[in-house]
């Protein structure tokens, strides 16, 4: 039987070597051509790593040589840090919030019955009507408008004074630059019921508004801006601020209703010895005048945004109470020939307030004035006013809060 042997078992010596064919290189020979092989392969590799380094290379200069470049720096400039521009998008940019310019002036009286000036009230004001233009001007109106019987005071009565004006007053008013009154004073009542009548339809004829009677929001609008006016003074006959809660709740009220809300006080004793702001009721001819601190405060605490005084007939000291400004009496803006007129009587200013359309106080000024002859007021070149509510200021809110006011008469800022 034969047995078939397998490669695996088969012994190398048995085997019969190969016979070289005759085309066939020589050892020697392809040894060579198989180093010359190896060193072509190597080439081709090196020359792809090559390829693919420098591909690698250009597309990395390529990014560096495309990025944006940030601006060039200023000569002179030391810092080496970059700092980014901001994209700012126009759909997120928010407009520049609207702004409403105040001026406020303090008591306003233009004689008695059948004692006017002949050449009308407007003239009174014609050396100061330059200062008095701005987006809501205002004053308090201590005078009732008409020509009735007056009746407050009894024949021979001491210490007490009651003053009427025509009914054009309004009229001129509202020619000279003032938008609105208070009417929030102890003279209310001077010609009686009929008297308040009468100044009521002559306010409302020259489209003159006012505030002041009890329980009264006056709204107005002014670039936009929906502002709510309140005047207070210590009487029953007018919104009463002895009251301060129900004051309170009536701002309250107007701030539901209004974004900006300004309230106009008539507060405390009349005259020199008054001129500090104390806390604590006040009482003059045997009358309480209220307490201006807490009134005050109250009312900026229930939501006004700005307060006004009158009354006292005498510069006070200005007030910072939570960021917003508290000017406690402007003194006599003018009196023709129904105030007396001292060292601090005469004395008075004009003050410009400008808020945001969110109550924020912007900026204040003040023009200081002087009243003389008839109780006519004038720009006052001394700047007299200004020292003076510095130093009330300073006197009385030194630690609270005191307003300080430049040489040029512009407001320190909350």
């Amino acid at each position: 039987m034969d047995v078939a042997v397998s490669a695996s078992n088969q012994d190398p010596g048995d085997a019969e070597p190969p016979r070289p064919r005759r085309d066939a290189p020589g050892p020697r020979h392809g040894a060579a051509q198989q180093s010359a092989g190896g060193w072509l392969r190597r080439d081709q590799v090196l020359i792809s790593v090559g390829i693919v380094l420098l591909a690698a290379v250009l597309g990395v200069w390529a990014l560096v040589a495309t990025r944006p470049r940030p601006p060039a720096r200023p000569s002179g400039t030391a810092s080496n840090h970059v700092v980014p521009a901001v994209r700012q998008s126009s759909a997120t940019a928010r407009p520049a919030p609207a702004t409403v310019s105040i001026t406020w002036v303090g008591d306003m009286t233009f004689g008695t019955l059948n004692a006017w000036p002949p050449a009308g009230t407007g003239s009174l004001l014609a050396g100061v009507k330059s200062d008095l233009r701005s987006d809501l001007t205002m004053g308090n109106l201590e005078t009732v408008l008409g020509s009735l019987p007056m009746s407050k005071c009894k024949p021979r009565e001491k210490d007490c004074y009651q003053f009427e004006a025509p009914t054009d007053t309004a009229t001129d008013l509202k020619r000279d630059g003032f938008a609105a009154v208070s009417v929030a004073n102890n003279h209310t009542l001077d010609a009686g019921d009929a008297g308040e009548v009468s100044t009521d339809a002559a306010l409302r004829t020259a489209r003159l508004k006012w505030t002041g009677r009890p329980g009264q929001i006056t709204y107005l609008t002014r670039n936009g801006v929906k502002i709510a006016l309140l005047g207070f003074a210590p009487w029953p006959y007018d919104a009463d601020a002895l009251a301060i809660s129900p004051a309170e709740a009536l701002v309250r009220e107007a701030r539901h209703h209004a974004q900006v809300v300004i309230v106009l006080e008539h507060l405390g004793g009349e005259g020199d010895s008054y001129r500090h702001v104390r806390p604590g009721e006040e009482y003059f001819l045997g009358q309480d005048r209220g307490d201006s601190v807490a009134f005050t405060h109250g009312v900026i605490d229930a939501g006004a945004d700005l307060v006004m005084g009158s009354g006292p007939h005498v510069l006070r000291g200005f007030q910072w109470y939570r960021g917003h400004l508290i000017a406690y009496s402007l003194g006599n803006f003018c009196g023709y020939y129904t105030v007396g007129l001292d060292s601090y009587t005469s004395i008075s200013a004009v003050l410009h307030v400008t808020l945001t359309d969110r109550g924020q106080f912007v900026r204040g000024s003040v023009t200081p004035l002087q009243l003389a002859g008839a109780g006519i007021p004038h720009v006052d070149p001394n700047g007299t006013a200004i020292a003076y509510i510095n130093a009330l200021s300073h006197d009385d809110f030194a630690r609270n809060g005191a307003v300080h006011i430049s040489a040029a008469g512009a407001l320190d800022e909350p």
